[in-house]
């Protein structure tokens, strides 16, 4: 057992092993989870119980000057100085390959053993008890919070991923980008506003702001189960309704039953067993909602999330139905501002600009002159006013002087989130109309312009995820990484 540099933790071991620091984590989330469950059915059952705590597993690791790794080619798997390093961990269950491969890279790169602990830090009931009992109520509260410990949001931010973290004394160095209990806030948010479980999310995710990508996701799910040679093994809607393909493991059975009135953001699963399948997310429209959505999924630590929705465009030389690549963003939706300045630029990822340009050349068989008419590479403009055009006159010297080709409601916000979250991203957007060339969208021209594009949009962007899918590794650019950036990927 060690103990000292790494602050308050207690119970500290030292592994070499991924697979045994992971049993130890496991043991240590298990044990603690299991106590608070049990003593909240008592409390929930009108018995006395005294207060009882579970604590966060601790992860941490000390690297020498001497077993530095210093390698141009690194984007994550190891610290970028000396020092002590650690961060809490939870829900090894459903972030078991993950912590896996971080903590197998660590042990790789450094030749030094990590140690897993107990950390100081409660995890709080709401995180561990997914339902209460109708025999808790308000009377309760002041017990409850007296007995169990509650989310402490003072010393829950993005502080690290916003890269203004301060460390206080002699703590550890951040090992990852989120603590354990900023983890479970996510988690419990993304169950709220989607009305499926973070189980059911996939490491490619697609963002549209148009309830007819869903109806063509759910159409194309139906297929894909229906197909034997389908790599996708279930698909799940929000509820959460499970439906399975008729030959999927015995682990994925179909079960519940889809909402009846949607919530928020309605997620939507097609999933396969080694979790790099596809989740779609109807953000609606506007800049919070794709925030709010970007915010927490983010924990899951997606591979890339692409948004594909729908735009006005502002060249004359456009038509309904062209497709805009953005390469760069003019953020005028503001609900980062405070987060991340918008003095820093948020470049595109090569290796997702490449993937969607040929995603593009291959459903619709363009080439050369054609496709180059067709999609327009610029600037998107995303604002927070919906009725932009009504103040045009004032926006047209910043959309000229940005050469802004588009202008949406969701993608800067998508693509500013994913630079901050170390998510790579993309953007393929589809216009649907010119306002300010006159041309608006007549319900006759909406339905033929819907009925043409949708499917077509929706079959690039999954094309695309294809192409990523293949070499995920070439995905996570070093662009994304900070000056003191985290081991954890």
């Amino acid at each position: 057992m060690v103990s000292g540099i790494h602050g308050s933790v207690r119970d500290l071991f030292e592994f070499t092993d991924a697979d045994k620091a992971l049993s130890r984590i496991r043991d240590i989330y298990e044990t603690g989870g299991t106590a608070v469950r049990e003593a909240f059915t008592r409390f929930g059952n009108g018995h006395q119980t005294s207060p009882v705590r579970a604590y966060y597993p601790y992860l941490g690791i000390e690297v020498p000057p001497e077993k530095l790794h210093v390698e141009s080619t690194l984007s994550y798997g190891a610290p970028r100085d000396p020092g002590v390093y650690g961060t809490t961990l939870t829900r090894p269950d459903l972030f078991e390959q993950y912590y896996r491969e971080q903590i197998e890279l660590l042990l790789k790169n450094h030749d030094v053993p990590v140690v897993v602990g107990v950390s100081d830090r409660p995890i709080p009931v709401p995180f561990l008890v997914e339902t209460a009992t109708d025999a808790i109520g308000p009377t309760d509260i002041r017990q409850l919070q007296m007995t169990f410990d509650m989310p402490d949001l003072a010393r829950t931010d993005d502080d690290i991923a916003n890269g203004v973290h301060v460390r206080n004394g002699d703590v550890p160095k951040p090992l990852s980008l989120f603590s354990g209990e900023r983890v479970d806030y996510s988690l419990a948010r993304l169950r709220h506003y989607t009305a499926t479980a973070p189980e059911h999310f996939q490491k490619f995710v697609l963002f549209t702001n148009y309830q007819r990508y869903v109806d063509e996701f759910i159409e194309y799910a139906k297929t894909q189960l229906e197909d034997p040679k389908s790599p996708y093994v279930a698909f799940v809607e929000p509820g959460p309704a499970i439906h399975v393909r008729k030959d999927a493991p015995k682990k994925w059975q179909a079960s519940g039953d889809a909402v009846k009135q949607l919530p928020q953001m309605p997620s939507y699963h097609l999933i396969r067993e080694d979790g790099l399948g596809v989740t779609l997310v109807n953000i609606g429209v506007g800049p919070s909602n794709a925030k709010t959505a970007t915010d927490h999924i983010a924990v899951l630590r997606p591979h890339c999330w692409l948004m594909l929705g729908h735009c006005a465009g502002l060249r004359r030389s456009q038509l309904l139905g062209d497709y805009v690549l953005a390469h760069g963003y003019v953020r005028d939706d503001h609900v980062l501002d405070p987060d991340l300045p918008l003095w820093v630029p948020v470049a595109p990822i090569a290796e997702v600009q490449v993937a969607l340009a040929n995603a593009v050349a291959g459903v619709t068989g363009l080439t050369g002159k054609e496709m180059k008419a067709r999609m327009r590479t610029g600037t998107v403009a995303t604002t927070d006013n919906r009725n932009w055009e009504l103040r045009y006159s004032e926006l047209f010297v910043r959309l000229n002087q940005a050469r802004a080709i588009a202008v949406d409601m969701e993608s800067a916000t998508i693509a500013a989130n994913g630079f901050r979250f170390r998510v790579p991203y993309g953007t393929l957007l589809c216009v649907s109309d010119k306002p300010v060339h006159g041309e608006l969208k007549l319900p006759g021209m909406a339905n033929n312009f819907y009925r043409q594009r949708i499917g077509q949009h929706l079959e690039i962007g999954l094309q695309t995820i294809d192409t990523l899918r293949a070499d995920v590794n070439q995905l996570h650019s070093r662009k994304l990484r900070s000056l003191d950036e985290p081991a954890f990927r």
